[in-house]
C-alpha cells in the first residue's frame, strides 16, 4: 500500500488510543476477571503484571518496530525480516506471514458474532425489554437460534469497515472518542458497584495475596495467556499499526503507555464485574456469559439498573469495534499491499462480504465456540510464535536494534535483545506447547 504522510497516526495519542483500543476488548472485559477468578485473585494479578511487562517492552515494541520498518503490515513485515538475513528467505518469510494473517481475519469473523450478541444487548437494554426477561432464557433464545442477529451483524461489519475507509486517520479519529467514552462509563460502573452490599469482598479477594497460588504453574500460564492476547502480541494486528507510527517515536516507551492503559482498562473491567459478582453470589469465572446472564441480572436489581444497562453495552460496543478494527485492517493492508491494483473500498466490501458470508452461519453461539477454540488453540499461539522467532532469532540483530531505537534518548541495547530472544521467544514457545498439546483455548 503507497504509504504517504497523512496515512501516519497524526499524534502519539492518537496512536496510543488506537492501540489500546485493539488491545481492550471484550476478552478483557470477561476474560481479565473470569481468570483472576479462577486463580487466585491477587497471585493471578502479579503473574499477569509481569508477563504485561515483559511482553510490552519486548514484544510489543517490537511489533510496532517491525512495521515502522518495513511500512506495511503483516505479510510485507514478514517477507523483509526473513529478507534481512539472507534475501533468498524474502518468499518464505513472505509465506510464513500468511499464518498469523489468517489468525487475525478468523478471529475477527468470529469477533463480530459476539458483538452483534453486544449490540442486540444494548438495543434491547435502550427499549427495556432486556430489564424484564429471565436472562438465561433470553440468552439460551438467541444464542441458539440460526440468524437471530442478522441486523446487527450486518451493522457491526459495515460499520467497523466504514471506520477504517481513511486508514489510519479515520482508525485514530474514532478510537479519540470510543476509548475516553470507555473509560469514562467503566469508572462509572465501578462507583455504582461499589455500593452494593457485599462487594467488599470482591475487593479482598482481588488485592488479597495467596501466594500459595504462585506455586502452580497454572497460575503463570494463564496468566501468560492472558498478557499475550490482552496487548495483541500475535504477530500480526499490532504491526500494522507500527507501520502508521511516525520514526520520531520511542516505540519502546509508546509499547509501555499501550500497556498501563490496557491494563488499567482490564483492572476497572475487574473492579465492576468481581465485586458484583461477590456480592449477589455469582460466579466470576462464568466467562461470556458474564455479559448476557450474569450483569443482566444484576442490573435488574438496582435502581437505575436499566441507564447503566445502557452505559455497559455502549462501552461494550465500543470496545468491540475498536478491537475488531485492528484485526481488520491487519488483513486489509497486508492484501492491499500485496495485490496494489485494489484500492482499499473494494478490498474492505471484499472483507465484509468473507465476514458476513461465514460469520452468518456461525451466528448460534454453539457453532462460533468451536471455530474460536480451533483460533485460539492452534492457529493464534501458531502464529505468535512464528512472530517472535522471526523477529528474535532470524531478523538481523542490528536491523531489529537499529529499528528499536529511533527516537529514543537512551539506546536499547543487549539487555533488551536479549530479553527479546530468549525469554520472550520462551514463553510464546511454552504458550504454544500448552495451547497445543494440551488442547487450552486462552
Amino acid at each position: 500500500m503507497e504509504q504517504k504522510k497523512n496515512m501516519y497516526f497524526s499524534s502519539r495519542w492518537g496512536f496510543i488510543l488506537s492501540a489500546v483500543g485493539s488491545a481492550v476488548g471484550m476478552a478483557n472485559v470477561w476474560g481479565f476477571p473470569a481468570k483472576m477468578g479462577a486463580n487466585g485473585g491477587g497471585a493471578f494479578l502479579l503473574a499477569y503484571l509481569f508477563f504485561i511487562i515483559l511482553f510490552s517492552v519486548v514484544g510489543l515494541s517490537a511489533e510496532y518496530a517491525i512495521g515502522r520498518r518495513s511500512r506495511t503490515g503483516t505479510l510485507g513485515s514478514y517477507k523483509k525480516a526473513w529478507e534481512s538475513r539472507n534475501s533468498k528467505l524474502a518468499k518464505a518469510g513472505g509465506l510464513v506471514g500468511w499464518l498469523p494473517l489468517a489468525g487475525s481475519m478468523c478471529i475477527a469473523i468470529g469477533y463480530a458474532v459476539i458483538i452483534a450478541y453486544v449490540l442486540k444487548a444494548f438495543f434491547q437494554s435502550v427499549t427495556g425489554e432486556l430489564m424484564t426477561v429471565d436472562t438465561g432464557a433470553w440468552f439460551d433464545g438467541f444464542s441458539t437460534t440460526e440468524f437471530s442477529v442478522v441486523p446487527f451483524h450486518i451493522i457491526v461489519v459495515v460499520v467497523t469497515l466504514l471506520t477504517l475507509l481513511l486508514g489510519a486517520k479515520s482508525i485514530e479519529k474514532s478510537n479519540k472518542i470510543m476509548m475516553p467514552v470507555f473509560f469514562i462509563i467503566f469508572l462509572v460502573l465501578a462507583v455504582r458497584v461499589a455500593l452494593l452490599p457485599g462487594a467488599v469482598e470482591g475487593y479482598k479477594f482481588m488485592f488479597t495475596f495467596d501466594w500459595s497460588k504462585l506455586k502452580d504453574p497454572m497460575t503463570w500460564i494463564w496468566a501468560m495467556g492472558q498478557a499475550f492476547f490482552s496487548l495483541s502480541v500475535t504477530g500480526s494486528g499490532m504491526i500494522v499499526y507500527g507501520a502508521y507510527l511516525d520514526d520520531k517515536e520511542d516505540v519502546v516507551h509508546v509499547a509501555i503507555r499501550t500497556a498501563v492503559f490496557d491494563t488499567i482498562a482490564a483492572l476497572v473491567a475487574a473492579l465492576v464485574i468481581i465485586p458484583a459478582c461477590f456480592a449477589y453470589g455469582l460466579d466470576v469465572g462464568a466467562g461470556p456469559s458474564l455479559l448476557f446472564v450474569t450483569l443482566p441480572r444484576i442490573l435488574q436489581d438496582i435502581p437505575a439498573g436499566r441507564l447503566f444497562a445502557v452505559i455497559l453495552y455502549t462501552a461494550m460496543v465500543f470496545a468491540g469495534v475498536s478491537s475488531l478494527q485492528n484485526m481488520f485492517e491487519a488483513v486489509g493492508e497486508s492484501l492491499q499491499n500485496r495485490f496494489p491494483k485494489f484500492k482499499r473500498g473494494y478490498v474492505l466490501i471484499f472483507l465484509a462480504v468473507v465476514c458476513l458470508g461465514i460469520g452468518l452461519s456461525m451466528e448460534p453461539i454453539f457453532d462460533w465456540g468451536p471455530w474460536m477454540d480451533i483460533v485460539s488453540i492452534y492457529i493464534i499461539p501458531i502464529g505468535a510464535t512464528l512472530g517472535a522467532i522471526s523477529w528474535f532469532w532470524i531478523m538481523k540483530k542490528e536491523d531489529l536494534l537499529e529499528e528499536i531505537n529511533k527516537g529514543t534518548a537512551k539506546p536499547h541495547g543487549e539487555l533488551w535483545y536479549n530479553a527479546g530472544r530468549y525469554l520472550y521467544v520462551f514463553c510464546a514457545l511454552i504458550l504454544c506447547f500448552v495451547a497445543l498439546f494440551m488442547k487450552v483455548a486462552f
